[in-house]
Parts: C-alpha cells; structure tokens; sequence
C-alpha cells in the first residue's frame, strides 16, 4: 500500500491533510511529499482550518487515547481497563465502576480537546458566512463548510452523550468570556447535530477517489446523522438514513471480516468514515502524523513484545458472547501468555501466527485485536503501531442500524434482510458453513434480542457498546450482572468540576454529582 501524503503546518502541529494514490503493492513505502503549498489547498482559503481539525479529531483525548476509550468503552461490560492492578488506578474506579468524580482530570481534558474542535468550526463557519455575503464562494469553500458542520455535529454528539446538557456555542469566539453561557437542553442539542448533519451533507462528495482517502463524504454525514438519531430510538429517521447509505451502493461488505482491521484493509470497501494514521522513516515513533490508538491498547510486555500501555481491554464477559464458531471472535480477542506461562496454553493468532508474552502482572485475558499491528511494520517503525487507522463507521453498522429500525417499525422482513448481510459477510470467514445460522423470527421481540446481540459482537470494542445499553433501558441490569455498580445517574457524566467553579455559578453541575 503506497501512501502519499501531504502535510500542514497548523498552530506549530505537523498534520496529515490528506493520503492519496493508495494500492495493495509495496505495503512499507510511505513517502512525505513535504509542508503544504496553496496548490493543496483543493478545498479552498478555509482548508488549513478544516485539516486541523481532521489531525484533531484523530487527537489522544478526542478519539485514540485512554481518555477517549475510557469514556467511550470502559463504562460497558465488553471492556476493562486492563494492564496491571497499579496502572491506571486514578480512573479505574470512575470509568469500569461508576464511582464518578467531578475532579477527575480526564474529563477536563476531554471537555477541553473536544470544545476546541468546536471553536474552530465556528470559526470556520463564520468566515465562509462572510465570504458568502461578498459573493465570494468556491465549491471548495462550500465542501469546507459541510465538513465543518460534520465536525462540530460529531463533537457535540460526544458531549451530549457523555454529558447530557452542555453548553451549546455555534459563534465566532473573540473573548473568553463569551464562551461563559449555560446549559442548553439535550433537545436543542440534537437540535444544532440534526441542522449540521443536513447541511454536511449538502456539499460534501459521494467519494474522494483515490485522491483523499478518509476525508469526509456523504455517506460519512448521512451515517452519522442515522447513528444520532439511534441515540434518540427514532426509528423513522434512522431507516431512512441508513437506507440511504445502503441503496446508495457506494459501500459493500466484500471485504473478509479477517481483513478489515489489518493495515491492508484500511479505507477499505466497507469503510464510510476512518481516521487516517501514518507512520514515516523520520516519524517512526509519532502521533504527530500518526495517533496513539494501537499503543494504548497494545500488548503490555517487554522487549519486542512490548507493544503498548495494555490498556482497555476486551472482557471473558465478551469472549463468552459470541456464538460458536463465529470467527469474529479471533478477530476481535487478541490471545497471549504470560512471562513464566507454557506457550502451548496460547493460541497463535492469525494472521501471522504471533504467541505475544505479556507482563507476568496484567489482569486481563485478552487484547484488542482490533488494533493489532503487522510486525514487518513493527520491525520497520516501532512497536507503538503509530500508523493505525482508526475505524469510525462501517457499512456493517449502518446496516444493523437499519434492520434494528426497520424491526420496530414493523418491517422484519426488511429487517431479516439487513441483519443476514452482515451475518452471511461474517459466515464467509469461516471453514464451516453452517456456523451463524440465518435468523428467521418475525417476532418482534425475538428479533429485536437478534440484533442487539449481532451490534454487540460485530462491533465489539468499537465506541458504543455503554451507550446501547442505555438507550436500550438495559445499562442497569446488563452492568449490575456484570458486577458493576451503575445506577440511572451514570447516563451521564458529571462535568468538569473546574468549568463549573470558574463560571461563577453560570454552569450548573450535573445532577447527583
């Protein structure tokens, strides 16, 4: 796979901007085509703004670090925080037990690096409503203003389903002072995502071609807007969308399941929306053009096992899910041995028959495979697995998005219809045909527990396992067998107690906290 890449120099940051002319030859040559000229700027003037927060998105407390997968994954039952009983013990008890805390830095720091995503799409924004008043937009400006209004509808998605009622700012910020407002109701919320995504979607492109991989598109904005209209169980809204996505025939489910995850399956015939990652010869061991996604998660071990930090880490509870014989489950649950440990008690991991030795002191059972890493890219770069693209949608979830409407409006047919796509894809990675049976049930209640289940192990450790359950009504009972210690409150974090205190009694905490 041959990565071009041009870079942006943005407030002292080395960025991806795009990656281009990619093939399945010569996996190892990335090659930088140097800083960012005006001939780049395809997009047009506000392109700097709109790539800075493409390098943001992909950000340690936005997406790829412990701060982002502690609030996204560690709260549901499939994941743990892993690595050993001493690391990470000043956020273990707030994100695997729900014994949250206002003072908790991890959530300044993701309130913070999400909120500045936001003032740079209002920033962005406001400049294109300008230049749109003097007569003075290009079709690049306006594909620039749809990503904008992507961007800031995928942040304020974070925030107010981690939150609940935040503070709702869509202006140009010119004093610190302006950014001191109240609380603005879950509803007006979902009020600015709904207008953002529609207007995403207005200019962005069906595809980049080979051009910019990764960079947003339609689908990437219909996606999404069926995905926040999940959250709210609007069935309508959800089937239309993703019906959408799907009818479009944009995207297909070709792709083997084994291969969607390893570095030859990136931006690959399923993929709508996926963070690009790179590594380079001079940014070997970088999150500058890369992230730290796979470093976080990687195998806590030593020497050329030492892969990462060990943490957020797929459960027994998880393993226990899936049905027998479903090959997601090797390709989800990332199997090792412990220092001291007989190898043979380790399975060999496709695809490459990797036995990783993990510290003797880790807690967990397994790793994410997920983000596993080719080791002729180890060799070349650094165990860190810098280069890993983060995959945000799938067509496979857009389809379960559907068959989940599309049952609760009464469709089972449609319904049976999208969930088989997504089983049938997933039986094809297996030697036994008759693994994952077909579902037949038309019964609504039945099917409904076929299709939870099926989000559950095709998207397994993939951001929204926690907020399933809540919007199922299920978080209680699924996490309390699960030994945790949620109640109702834990819906939603409290907010940084910091914001609170230096408003000056404007932001009001959140109840129960």
């Amino acid at each position: 796979m041959k990565i071009y890449i041009s870079k942006i120099f943005c407030a002292c940051t080395f960025l991806i901007v795009s990656m281009a002319l990619v093939s399945c030859s010569d996996l190892l040559d990335q090659e930088p085509q140097g800083q960012w000229t005006a001939k780049d700027n395809t997009g047009g003037s506000f392109a700097s703004d709109v790539f800075s927060m493409y390098a943001k998105a992909r950000g340690f407390h936005v997406t790829t670090g412990n701060v982002a997968l502690a609030i996204h994954n560690v709260r549901c039952e499939d994941v743990e925080k892993g690595s050993t009983a001493s690391d990470g013990t000043a956020w273990e008890p707030m994100f695997d037990n729900f014994v949250y805390s206002a003072s908790q830095s991890m959530l300044q720091t993701y309130w913070t690096e999400n909120y500045a995503i936001v003032h740079i799409a209002n920033n962005v924004l406001d400049a294109i409503e300008k230049a749109e008043a003097q007569g003075s937009l290009t079709d690049g400006d306006l594909i620039n203003k749809s990503e904008a209004h992507f961007f800031r509808a995928f942040i304020y998605f974070n925030l107010v389903r981690g939150f609940g009622e935040v503070p709702l700012i869509y202006f140009t910020i010119t004093d610190a002072a302006q950014t001191n407002v109240p609380k603005s109701s879950v509803d007006k919320i979902y009020e600015l995502i709904d207008s953002d995504l529609t207007e995403a979607a207005k200019h962005l492109p069906l595809n980049w071609g080979t051009q910019y991989p990764g960079r947003l598109t339609w689908g990437a904005a219909k996606s999404l807007h069926a995905k926040t209209y999940m959250q709210r169980n609007d069935w309508t809204n959800m089937l239309t969308l993703a019906s959408e996505v799907i009818n479009s025939g944009i995207y297909n489910l070709n792709t083997p399941f084994e291969e969607i995850f390893r570095e030859t399956g990136e931006n690959c015939s399923e993929s709508i929306w996926e963070l690009q990652c790179t590594a380079t010869d001079e940014l070997k061991g970088s999150n500058e053009i890369g992230s730290q996604y796979a470093s976080v998660q990687g195998v806590r071990g030593a020497g050329e096992w030492n892969l990462g930090w060990g943490q957020c880490t797929p459960t027994e509870n998880l393993a226990n899910a899936f049905e027998p014989g479903d090959p997601r489950k090797d390709e989800t649950l990332l199997y090792f041995y412990k220092t001291g440990e007989d190898p043979a008690t380790c399975p060999a991991n496709k695809p490459w028959g990797e036995k990783p030795i993990a510290n003797a002191a880790v807690i967990n059972k397994y790793y994410n495979k997920k983000s596993y890493t080719n080791p002729t890219l180890r060799t070349k770069y650094t165990n860190g697995g810098y280069w890993v693209n983060v995959r945000m949608i799938r067509l496979s979830e857009v389809l379960l998005i559907g068959a989940e409407a599309a049952n609760e409006l009464g469709q089972s047919g449609l319904a049976l219809d999208y969930l088989e796509q997504v089983r049938a894809r997933a039986r094809k990675s297996s030697s036994d045909p008759t693994v994952l049976p077909k579902v037949t049930t038309t019964d609504k209640a039945e099917l409904r527990e076929k299709i939870k289940h099926e989000r559950r192990v095709e998207l397994a450790m993939e951001w929204d396992r926690f907020y399933d359950l809540v919007r199922w009504g299920d978080a209680q009972a699924v996490l309390g067998a699960a030994g945790k210690n949620y109640l109702p409150k834990h819906q939603y974090l409290p907010l940084p107690q910091a914001e609170v205190d230096k408003s000056n009694g404007v932001l009001i905490q959140n109840p129960n906290f």
